[in-house]
């Protein structure tokens, strides 16, 4: 299975449990004592497993600055007996699954997979997205005028009149938004500008 597993927990006992049950089941496996000892390390593709209370910074806490770094792992969040409502807290933020305290190991195992293959599927689609990004800000700002009058399916006549420009420039702006976003039909560049959230 590919991608490492990082597991953050306060607890040495509970981090080493967790990280010998993984590695014996064949997980690459990186442990952390806190959430800023994990956000400091250097990015490894995979998923994490998070104790929800830390003295520090919490699980949600982690989720939150996770996502507002636009990291694509997946997290599955270890809580104890009376942090049900946390939990729930945490899968509405978006955490992949929470797994109760003391935890069933073919539970944990079977999420960790199925968390994996996600991570997969997610990092793929994130550095999609980032290439996208990076092309779209390759266009010149009339460029991306005539981009955003595309998707919304205007004809070059109306880009035209729209910018004040001609239906040759258009055309040619058109032609050069075609060949920046790599795109290889009209339908191919809505798509992209739904990627990207311009439509």
């Amino acid at each position: 299975m590919s991608g490492t597993v990082s597991i953050i927990d306060d607890e040495a006992s509970v981090r080493d449990a967790v990280a010998m049950l993984l590695e014996t089941n064949g997980y690459a496996v990186a442990s952390y004592a806190s959430v800023s000892d994990f956000l400091s390390a250097p990015f490894t593709p995979g998923a994490v497993v998070s104790d929800v209370r830390m003295p520090e910074a919490t699980g949600l806490d982690l989720l939150r600055r996770m996502q507002a770094g636009e990291d694509p792992r997946p997290i599955i969040l270890l809580t104890g007996h009376g942090d049900i409502e946390m939990a729930v807290q945490a899968l509405k933020l978006g955490a992949f699954d929470f797994i109760e305290k003391p935890f069933d190991l073919d539970r944990l195992l079977a999420s960790v997979a199925s968390a994996l293959e996600t991570s997969v599927t997610s990092l793929k689609t994130n550095l999609e997205l980032q290439e996208l990004k990076s092309r779209y800000a390759s266009l010149s700002e009339r460029q991306r005028d005539t981009m955003h009058l595309l998707i919304r399916g205007l004809s070059n006549k109306e880009i035209g009149l729209e910018l004040g420009i001609s239906p040759r420039t258009v055309e040619i702006h058109r032609t050069w938004v075609m060949t920046r976003m790599q795109a290889k039909s009209m339908a191919d560049l809505v798509r992209m500008g739904l990627a990207l959230g311009l439509a």
